[in-house]
């Protein structure tokens, strides 16, 4: 089989794209009412954060056209997201073959770039998809699909503006700016509504000796030092892989269970099914699935495993609960049922939180958002880790705790992870994000369009361009009296 349809490399493939969105009248009508404010654009949309899930917002957007939008991402140009930052496996663990957030157009794969930029039998070759090709791959889809992004732009705050709008307030580049914007969609990633978790006795250990996986970390600060990795998961074995990799004297791996999960319980009912029928599952389904998985954990990849246990100095410590710390001149003494592990640093890759105190900048909004303890589960489970997901509605938004207390709420969408629980896992892996886009972008349309009904109906009104000129009949009393 030759590679004609990305014959002229990456050039070739970015024509055939041009002609995919144009047979598909990809850029139809912008069809929201504009609207300013003191002389400001007022944005229809306005999504925070540009990795994978804000890039493929955009693009649902740009379908269904709503172009006025734009992202703002803290991260320079071609650094957004964890793949080239804090992420630190060799290679993505989703196959290779997943379209992911393409949004149904061939041309847009990472196949198709892959193809394009490698060829066909590197693409044959590969196994798994390396995590800076992924970055390379993103960059060159956000430049391609002309998605509107603001880089080194963070969001420091929110607040009700005139008419029903939302104020979101930036840094940009160390200046303060704000946006007036009718829509927000915050696609800020696992983290995206809390931050790091790590046990609670770790915040009272001077932070010289400890950090968490999603952290920037020195490594090479750690050559000829032990180390400890907290966890069983794939960010564990890739820290503890790293920091071995860097000359590590050591590294033990401490881990709470008495074995190794190694059955990916998630891959178990991934289907279109479980893509779009999750959302229609009573509540006590969502929690039962949801909650067994995470019972059950999701073993690390193979690979990356194996890339620590090559190591000598590795070692696997099941059954490592964690009792006590405490600081220990140049080391952090950590005390399990397995012993004591004296450390000159640990990595706890224990995952993350909902916790609005560690977002200041939805300190607004914060007490008013509805998760799931409460009143969606019972006491026993109420203080569960799952229990303090957002309640999202059917399109991602999120909804009040007390109805009429934060109107607002209803134009805020959670795009991210934390999303999980009220409509499975479309907004933090790669498999269905295109979907889950899809899903949310339909709902902001639905409500753009509600919410200017009077001016459609005037614009349905007014338009009076004809179709027939009258010259296309003649009357029958007419045509006889003629005759």
């Amino acid at each position: 089989m030759t590679n004609d349809l990305f014959c002229g490399g990456l050039d070739g493939l970015e024509a055939r794209l041009r002609e995919d969105l144009d047979r598909l009248n990809f850029d139809g009508k912008d069809w929201v009412p504009q609207r300013t404010v003191a002389g400001q654009q007022v944005r229809d949309v306005v999504i925070i954060g540009a990795g994978m899930c804000g890039l493929v917002a955009s693009v649902a957007l740009r379908r269904h056209g709503i172009r006025n939008h734009v992202l703002y991402d803290m991260a320079p140009e071609g650094r957004e997201g964890p793949w080239i930052t804090i992420a630190r496996m060799e290679t993505l663990r989703s196959p290779k073959q997943l379209t992911g957030p393409a949004y149904g157009l061939p041309s847009l794969t990472f196949r198709a770039w892959f193809e394009a930029t490698r060829g066909r039998k590197a693409w044959d070759a590969l196994g798994r998809i390396d995590r800076a090709d992924w970055m390379d791959y993103l960059t060159w889809y956000r430049r391609v699909m002309d998605v509107p992004v603001v880089n080194d732009a963070r969001m420091t705050g929110l607040a009700e503006g005139p008419d029903g709008l939302i104020e979101v307030t930036l840094s940009v580049a160390g200046r303060t700016e704000s946006v007036l914007t009718r829509k927000l969609v915050l696609a800020t990633g696992r983290d995206g509504l809390g931050g790091n978790y790590v046990p609670p006795a770790v915040r009272d250990i001077d932070p010289k000796f400890w950090a968490h996986s999603a952290d920037e970390i020195d490594f090479e600060a750690l050559r000829g030092k032990p180390v400890v990795v907290v966890g069983a998961g794939a960010s564990a074995m890739d820290n503890a892989a790293t920091a071995l990799e860097a000359g590590a004297e050591r590294v033990d791996i401490l881990i709470r269970r008495d074995r190794m999960p190694t059955i990916n319980k998630g891959m178990g009912v991934g289907s279109p099914g479980m893509t779009h029928g999750f959302r229609g599952l009573p509540d006590d389904w969502k929690w039962k699935f949801q909650d067994y998985i995470g019972r059950c954990q999701t073993p690390p990849p193979r690979n990356s495993t194996l890339r620590v246990s090559q190591h000598e100095n590795a070692r696997f410590w099941f059954g490592a609960r964690l009792d006590s710390f405490r600081e220990d001149g140049d080391r952090l003494v950590i005390s399990t049922p397995r012993g004591e592990f004296r450390t000159a640093y640990a990595i706890f890759a224990t995952g993350f939180a909902v916790d609005f105190e560690q977002r200041p900048e939805l300190a607004l909004i914060a007490p008013h958002v509805r998760l799931w303890r409460d009143g969606k589960v019972d006491g026993a489970r109420a203080q569960d880790g799952l229990a303090f997901s957002p309640v999202l509605g059917d399109h991602f938004e999120l909804t009040e705790k007390e109805p009429g207390a934060c109107p607002m709420l209803s134009s805020i969408y959670g795009f991210n992870f934390p999303a999980t629980l009220s409509h499975g896992k479309l907004t933090g892996d790669i498999p269905a994000v295109s979907e889950g886009a899809d899903r949310m972008v339909r709902g902001i349309t639905e409500s753009l369009f509600v919410e200017d009904v009077a001016e459609h109906y005037a614009r349905l009104e007014a338009y009076d361009e004809p179709e027939l000129l009258g010259d296309e009949w003649e009357d029958a009393e007419q045509a006889r009296a003629s005759a």
